[in-house]
């Protein structure tokens, strides 16, 4: 499976899940009630990045993974942006902030 057919499914499936045949426990979670959720699978990215096995990173980066898309169908649901926005808008973003990059800006070493 290519990287935007992973992606794509993931965000199909947090649709699903919250759909109204989908799963009552999630689509009954708000962005209030997920807060915790996404603190907890931050510190636990931080912890496996210490892990010597690798597996344990993955598998950690994807429940991270999974809160962020299931954040952003909650705000597609309410008409503020879906994840498409928010992956332009960081994409834009590091675009902006990397001008030796992606523009013309030359740069000598990490420091300037």
């Amino acid at each position: 499976m290519t990287d935007s057919a992973a992606f794509a499914a993931l965000v199909e499936l947090c649709a699903r899940l919250r759909a109204p045949d989908g799963c009552p426990w999630d689509r009954e979670q708000t962005l209030e009630s997920l807060r915790a959720y996404i603190i907890e699978e931050a510190y636990e990215v931080v912890d496996a990045i210490g892990d010597p096995r690798p597996g344990q990173l993955a598998g950690e980066l994807g429940d991270l993974l999974f809160q962020i898309v299931f954040v952003a169908q909650i705000a597609r649901e309410k008409g503020w942006f879906d994840i498409a926005e928010v992956c332009e808008g960081i994409r834009s973003k590091m675009v902006r902030r990397h001008p030796h990059v992606f523009g013309d800006v030359e740069v000598d070493d990490a420091a300037h």
